[in-house]
């Protein structure tokens, strides 16, 4: 079937070289050879491509860089699409690329991104939708693992009551939020200028919400420290791109959205761990946690401070231990 679809679109005759898998069930392979840079995108179900499909259009409609769509089959769950090559953020960052340049630029394209009215049928990302990714890793994954058992019914309540009131206070504000907005998902086009210059990837997620949640990610990231001069820089070049934003607003939005996304995440990485057999992501548990921490601080957070404070002692707040993962 593959054969059959490179065939069609003019790499019949292109040698395939894999790429490195993610956290994700996609599976990516560089094109060599054939008429143009591709890379085949395979998306088997319950993944689905029509909307990576959509979403790439719109942001090419917009001006900024999303991979050109050279060919797709979204019922066989392929995609052909334009190759941007190696030079992700993150790797140019473990180069010691010049961060606050990076993150600024970065912050520059999510800016113009947010500025755009988002295209129609985007999913809710609203509190929730955010209160139930939530609960599918703290409480279905985490929680047992750490705890012993499964939490009961007023817990979920509680958790649910907890974020959905703090995150209420932001429902008026809504547009495209990208979810996965981090240096492992942007490209630097050497060769484009302005907001094109970062190519963006892994947007097939994308919802309708709070664009403060797309600047936690890439200021507050899960994966990486990120230092004060670079967190400063992006910070202030969306807000000067984005001259019409109350900042006090969408600051006290991104602490809820910090909250909520490193509470997930913490404990994603145990859910990656004891579900997909990848281990090595809980070497991220300990800076989302340190990162709720920090958020908790805030008085946008203070319901879910209070409810955490109540269900779970802060020493408990941390990875499960290494004795109990599974060999």
């Amino acid at each position: 079937m593959i054969a059959a679809f490179l065939n069609q679109a003019g790499f019949g005759a292109a040698r395939l070289d894999p790429l490195p898998s993610d956290a994700s069930a996609r599976r990516y392979t560089r094109l060599l050879g054939g008429p143009r840079p591709a890379l085949l995108m395979e998306a088997p179900p319950p993944e689905n491509t029509r909307p990576f499909i959509a979403i790439a259009r719109h942001i090419l409609g917009l001006g900024l860089s999303a991979p050109e769509i050279i060919a797709a089959d979204p019922k066989a769950g392929l995609v052909l699409l334009e190759d941007f090559g190696d030079a992700t953020h993150a790797a140019l960052l473990d180069g010691r690329a010049d961060a606050p340049k990076l993150y600024a630029e970065a912050a520059e394209t999510l800016a113009a991104l947010h500025e755009a009215p988002p295209p129609p049928g985007l999913p809710a990302w609203d509190a929730a939708a955010m209160a139930r990714a939530t609960a599918v890793t703290f409480l279905d994954w985490w929680w047992p693992a750490m705890m012993g058992s499964a939490p009961g019914d007023d817990l979920r309540a509680g958790l649910d009551a907890a974020l959905r009131a703090m995150l209420a206070p932001f429902a008026g504000t809504q547009g495209f939020v990208h979810r996965d907005y981090f240096p492992a998902n942007l490209m630097r086009l050497e060769a484009r200028a302005g907001a094109r210059r970062t190519g963006l990837l892994d947007f097939q997620d994308a919802g309708l919400g709070h664009p403060a949640y797309d600047l936690v990610s890439l200021v507050q990231d899960a994966r990486r420290d990120v230092a004060p001069a670079a967190r400063d820089a992006a910070i202030e070049r969306y807000f000067a791109a984005r001259p019409s934003v109350a900042r006090d607003d969408f600051t006290a939005a991104m602490a809820a959205c910090a909250a909520q996304r490193h509470l997930r995440v913490a404990a994603l990485w145990v859910r990656l761990s004891r579900r997909d057999h990848k281990p090595h992501y809980l070497a991220h548990g300990p800076r989302c946690w340190r990162l709720l921490a920090e958020a908790l601080e805030h008085p946008a957070t203070t319901l879910l401070r209070l409810w955490l404070d109540d269900a779970l002692p802060r020493h408990l707040r941390r990875n499960p231990d290494a004795a109990k993962e599974p060999a």
